[in-house]
């Protein structure tokens, strides 16, 4: 990191009971729109982490020197950190942080439960990939921002102004691997999807729910598009994450 965190992007953590649960953030957001609902798990007595996944939160210019390997190990370290503190984990993620718990999942064992709010776990077709290597090999850094992809009314996310092109093969590279193993998620897993979603696909939820390994609900969100944890739908998002979580791992 070579620039400062952005105000309100920093890491959130609170101590609670013996349940834990990892809250992953979305790529180039930040903790912002996961915060909600990390401090109303809190407050059910919940031990929550939500940490900054390297090169997030700060500047575009430190997320280019980041991919895959870098946000997957955070959320190695920071699931094993809960493990060591409570008896039992649960993991939370949005988008890529969907991509990720997926991950953790897949590499720990023991994993409670998860919960995947419009989760990546599938890369783009190959005519996008080619389309980015083009890009790239022309020498562009950066396209267009995909945050904010909010329905809600004066409600934006904290999220960067710009894509970087080699964080995002990195990203799909890795969510390739992830793909071809979802069945090694055997945790009991609840899927929230929202009916309109400008950022992820909804077949990422289909084949979830086709290819997991362990039981899986899925809840449609009818009023909410990609970040819904800040969206419309944001108190019944988590609603439904606590009530899965008390009824899989807490109880």
């Amino acid at each position: 990191m070579t620039t400062a965190i952005l105000p309100g992007c920093e890491p959130y953590e609170s101590v609670g009971g013996n349940v834990g649960v990892l809250v992953l953030h979305g790529f180039t957001g930040n903790p912002t729109s996961m915060r909600p609902l990390a401090e109303f798990l809190a407050a059910d007595g919940f031990t929550v982490s939500l940490p900054r996944l390297p090169g997030h939160g700060t500047s575009v210019a430190d997320m280019i020197t980041t991919g895959w390997s870098d946000w997957t190990g955070a959320a190695l370290d920071a699931y094993d950190d809960l493990t060591r503190r409570t008896d039992r984990v649960a993991v939370v993620g949005l988008s890529m942080g969907g991509g990720l718990a997926a991950f953790v999942a897949q590499h720990r064992d023991d994993v409670g439960a998860c919960v995947f709010i419009n989760p990546l776990v599938k890369p783009p077709v190959p005519e996008m990939i080619d389309g980015l290597h083009q890009l790239l090999d022309a020498g562009l850094a950066t396209i267009d921002a995909i945050g904010s992809d909010v329905k809600r009314e004066g409600v934006t996310e904290l999220a960067y102004d710009a894509t970087p092109l080699a964080s995002a093969k990195s990203l799909f590279e890795g969510v390739g691997v992830l793909y071809a193993s979802l069945e090694r998620i055997t945790a009991p897993s609840l899927l929230l999807s929202s009916r309109e979603d400008h950022v992820v696909t909804s077949d990422n939820g289909d084949d979830l729910v086709a290819r997991v390994g362990g039981p899986i609900e899925r809840v449609w969100l009818e009023n909410s598009f990609h970040v819904a944890t800040i969206d419309n739908d944001q108190q019944l998002v988590e609603t439904l994450t606590r009530n899965f979580i008390r009824r899989t791992v807490a109880s």
